[in-house]
């Protein structure tokens, strides 16, 4: 048997730091570091690289939404086998702020865009390229976009150096005949280029999605730890590290630090499948206005949310 292609990018510090505003300890950024090595992952997205200066309300913020190389090399001392990543947004860094690959502890730097913003991203692909990175660009809300728009997008990409690019479910609104279709529609415009997924799960699919684009030849695929993420949450580590045929993964130290720093997380923030993501989801929505409610005392209040988004001439209270 050959082994599997596919690689696991663990995303429970960036994208679970939209949940508590990247206030992750070093001690447990250190431990899940370790457990994520000693199960074999590939990657660890420890964070963003945007730039404090471009963003509003930085100083609150914990590290891991502004990285710097030498508070990593603190945080991580030695590498082992999983390589470190970090995202950036469109307008949100400073290139002087990025050091050359081999200056640096990030080994892979991905860019997140939407379809409008594609050319700006693979601007920001050649930079990180040029510095020595591995690169991918993030699509995200796919669900969202014309297929003219799609299509003049991958012009751009085809002959672009970006090494992966990502299909980004960004609603949680897909199913596996979406996934299946843009998979294709991907391989068929992108021939040459290695492709990846990050999935939402609104709609209870993001670890089915994900093993669909595994199935069809998806190499990177988005994961995190106990599914911490913004909102719904995303495809869970735990369940990719123990299903995934024919790799090297080992589960034990995934429930280690689950059992250890997740569990224990959990009880104090939100996140994962609840009904106002669902319905999000199922519309084909962003999750902020799911994620105001439940923030509110009206929590619960799933028909009077469900009506208000799907009554066209509702207005809101002022």
């Amino acid at each position: 048997m050959k082994l599997n292609q596919s690689k696991i990018v663990d995303c429970t510090i960036r994208d679970g730091g939209l949940v508590n505003n990247w206030n992750f300890s070093i001690e447990f950024v250190q431990k899940l570091y370790a457990g994520l090595n000693a199960a074999g992952v590939d990657y660890m997205e420890i964070g963003y690289k945007n730039s404090p200066k471009l963003l509003k309300g930085a100083e609150s913020a914990g590290p891991w939404r502004f990285l710097d190389d030498d508070f990593l090399r603190k945080v991580i001392p030695e590498k082992g086998h999983t390589k470190l990543s970090a995202l950036v947004d469109i307008g949100r860094v400073d290139a002087n702020d990025i050091l050359p690959r081999s200056e640096s502890m990030i080994d892979l730097i991905r860019v997140a865009c939407y379809i409008k913003e594609v050319d700006k991203g693979l601007q920001l692909v050649q930079l990180f390229h040029d510095l020595g990175y591995e690169t991918t660009i993030n699509i995200m809300a796919l669900s969202n976009v014309m297929e003219h728009e799609l299509l003049e997008a991958f012009e751009m990409i085809k002959d672009s150096v970006v090494d992966v690019v990502y299909i980004v479910d960004s609603y949680g609104s897909l199913d596996y005949k979406d996934m299946e279709h843009l998979i294709n529609k991907f391989k068929k415009h992108l021939p040459n280029k290695r492709l990846g997924v990050h999935t939402h799960n609104n709609m209870q699919l993001a670890f089915s999605n994900t093993l669909v684009a595994a199935a069809n030849g998806v190499e990177l695929l988005d994961a995190s730890v106990y599914g911490m993420g913004r909102a719904a949450g995303n495809c869970p580590t735990e369940l990719l590290v123990t299903h995934l045929k024919n790799t090297n993964y080992e589960l034990r130290p995934v429930l280690q630090v689950l059992e250890e720093l997740l569990v224990p997380l959990r009880e104090k923030e939100e996140w994962g499948y609840n009904i106002p993501y669902m319905i999000t989801g199922t519309l084909d929505e962003h999750p902020r206005s799911a994620m105001a409610l439940r923030a509110s005392e009206n929590k619960d209040k799933v028909v009077d949310f469900y009506d208000k988004l799907t009554t066209p001439e509702v207005s809101f209270e002022k």
